[in-house]
Parts: structure tokens; C-alpha cells; sequence
């Protein structure tokens, strides 16, 4: 299995292999951000006080999950990642004080949505996801989604450029399955 210590170049490079047309690419916009959404929501319980503050399960994993991005090799992305990864843990929290049945069904529903959207984007890729090849696939889809946006606002194109080179251009329109 590649190192996950890998730089955010080449972890980029590789995940935007499977990621080359744009409807998936749309779809990862939708799907990325969901799943990382009921995530936090259903790690968000149980929580424990340290220090007078109120602690749970989804603030480890994004402290965990802030280290490996600030130490990718781009810190600007991995700054955004990790503030965007906590924008969506700070929605998520207030859904731990919802009866039990109710934050799992949206933790659970929200999971399952994304994942859908997820595999309809893949559809339109003829590949299947990343992480299926490479478990860190699940880190870098964040970081994808992250860099797109700053892509398009004109961040890094040195970075864009390099992804397009190794990866293939971007294009609308089924391409079928590799084997």
C-alpha cells in the first residue's frame, strides 16, 4: 500500500486520476462535503469535559486529520482543508444534543445521501472511487474538493498545471472503466 505520507502533489496527482470529468468532479463538491458532514455528526457523541471544555470523538480525528494535512507540503491547502473540514464539524456539533434516534438517523442519512452522489459521479467517470485502490483516498477527497475551489479562484496554478500534466485534462463525457 503507498505511504499516506506522501505530498500533497502527488496524493493530489493520484486522486485526480479518477477525477477527470467534470460531473464527477461537480458531484465530489455535493458528496465530499456531506459525508465529511455526518461524520462529525455521528463522532460528535460520546463527549467528555477536559479542561472545562466539552470534548468528543470528531475533535480528535480533525485535530488528527489537521496534522497530516499542514504536513502535506502545501500549507495554504492544507490551512483551507482543515478550516473547511472544521467549519463543517462546528454545524455538526449542535446535532449531538438531538434524541439518539434522531442524530443517528441524520448522521446515518447524510453518510448514505453523500456516498450516493458519490458513486453517481463515478458513474459519469467509468472508474471506480480512489479510496478503493488507496485508503488515503479518503483524506485527499477533502483536499480535492479544497483545492478545486482555490483552482478556480486562481490559487496555485504551478499546482493545477502539474495535476493536469500527470493526471490528464479535464473533460465532459463518459470515458469507459479501466481494467
Amino acid at each position: 500500500m503507498p505511504s499516506p505520507l506522501r505530498s500533497a502533489t502527488d496524493l493530489l496527482c493520484q486522486y485526480a486520476a479518477y477525477h477527470r470529468d467534470r460531473r464527477n468532479i461537480a458531484t465530489h463538491f455535493v458528496g465530499i462535503p456531506m459525508i465529511v458532514f455526518a461524520v462529525a455528526v455521528l463522532l460528535s457523541r460520546p463527549t467528555w469535559t477536559v479542561g472545562g471544555l466539552p470534548l468528543a470523538p470528531i475533535h480528535l480525528l480533525w485535530a488528527a486529520s489537521t496534522l497530516w494535512y499542514l504536513t502535506r507540503g502545501a500549507p495554504a491547502l492544507g490551512a483551507a482543508t482543515s478550516a473547511v473540514n472544521g467549519l463543517l464539524v462546528a454545524a455538526a456539533l449542535p446535532l449531538a444534543a438531538l434524541p439518539t434516534a434522531t442524530w443517528a438517523a441524520w448522521g446515518v442519512g447524510l453518510f448514505l445521501v453523500g456516498w450516493v452522489i458519490q458513486f453517481i459521479g463515478h458513474r459519469y467517470e467509468g472508474r471506480k472511487p480512489a479510496f478503493v485502490d488507496d485508503l488515503v483516498g479518503l483524506l485527499v477527497g477533502p483536499m480535492f474538493v479544497v483545492a478545486e475551489a482555490m483552482f478556480a479562484l486562481g490559487w496555485n496554478p504551478s499546482l493545477q498545471a502539474t495535476i493536469t500534466e500527470r493526471a490528464g485534462p479535464l473533460r465532459t463525457g463518459h470515458r469507459p472503466a479501466h481494467s
